[in-house]
């Protein structure tokens, strides 16, 4: 007789490709074999190329804002559905249009709730993610939402820095409650850059709040965007007398010329994790958090908890 709980199966999504065989090899099982057909006008079809009847299956994808990317998981997840998968676990390491989660101006969309409904309608049973722009996201589901924090891969290689007189720092206000819960784990001060948009990805004005005088300073963010932020901010902390300047972002979008800012900004170094890839550059550190979504995953699926995964 079969096993009564067989062994998870794990897919990915192209984009998350080289995240996706990671955490396979983590988890100890090879990657499931999907082939994608591409018609001529772009229009493509996933298929999975083995049996996932009954299966609880993950399905590794993240939907960073090139549209195909999250169009692919859900068809994906759509798929899988009709195949009578038992479990369609979504497994999104970084949860694209997540800045658009209420209506800060008139008539713009919710595009966070969008991508919720979508997902749900398509056919996830769960979500697996890791620090969302904005932690009630989580609320946009139905369904089961585990919201990881990378801080469990940034703090022991902070800690590990050895950095004297650290000071942590966010890079806005929307941010001091993400840099609080590092300073309280770090035994830190912390510093906050106020900063005023003329319109997105473009900054009229920022002030800092707090002394960073003789200090080594560690921005932290969820994501990194044009980096303009990053190294305007970074820039002024070394007028202020900053002895170094690091940043912590986890997700590197890095569009536009975030890149060149980065190469040419007083920032020592940018750590980040693989949840989207990223170029080499000799100011980036990559951190992967394969091991904390492998670990993750077995855990979902072996009902064992994940609450150790939650700390901050």
């Amino acid at each position: 007789m079969p096993h009564s709980n067989p062994e998870a199966k794990i897919f990915t999504c192209s984009q998350s490709n080289a995240l996706a065989e990671k955490i396979a090899e983590v988890y100890g099982v090879p990657l499931g074999n999907v082939i994608t057909s591409t018609y001529s006008d772009g229009e493509f079809q996933p298929s999975y190329e083995e049996s996932i009847r009954g299966r609880r299956i993950f399905i590794i994808g993240s939907t960073n804002p090139e549209p195909r990317n999250l169009m692919e998981l859900l068809l994906m997840i759509d798929a899988a559905k009709r195949a009578s998968a038992r479990h369609i676990t979504a497994v999104m390491p970084y949860f694209g249009w997540a800045r658009q989660d209420r209506k800060d101006k008139p008539r713009v969309p919710i595009a966070a709730k969008l991508v919720a409904k979508m997902l749900e309608a398509a056919g996830a049973t769960r979500i697996i993610t890791m620090d969302l722009h904005a932690d009630q996201i989580q609320g946009f589901f139905e369904k089961p939402v585990d919201h990881l924090f990378a801080s469990t891969i940034f703090l022991p290689y902070l800690q590990a820095l050895n950095l004297d007189k650290l000071t942590i720092a966010s890079p806005d206000m929307g941010g001091s409650k993400r840099a609080y819960a590092y300073s309280k784990a770090l035994q830190s001060d912390v510093v906050i850059c106020y900063k005023q948009r003329a319109k997105a990805n473009v900054i009229s004005h920022m002030e800092l709040i707090g002394d960073v005088q003789g200090k080594n300073v560690v921005l932290v963010d969820d994501m990194v965007d044009t980096a303009g932020t990053l190294t305007k901010a970074a820039d002024l902390m070394i007028e202020r007398g900053a002895l170094s300047v690091r940043a912590i972002c986890t997700h590197p979008v890095l569009s536009g010329s975030a890149y060149e800012r980065l190469e040419n900004s007083k920032l020592e170094e940018l750590i980040v994790t693989d949840s989207i890839p990223s170029k080499p550059s000799s100011k980036i550190k990559v951190l992967s958090c394969a091991d904390l979504f492998a670990s993750v995953m077995y855990n979902v699926h072996h009902n064992e908890s994940i609450s150790s995964k939650f700390i901050m």
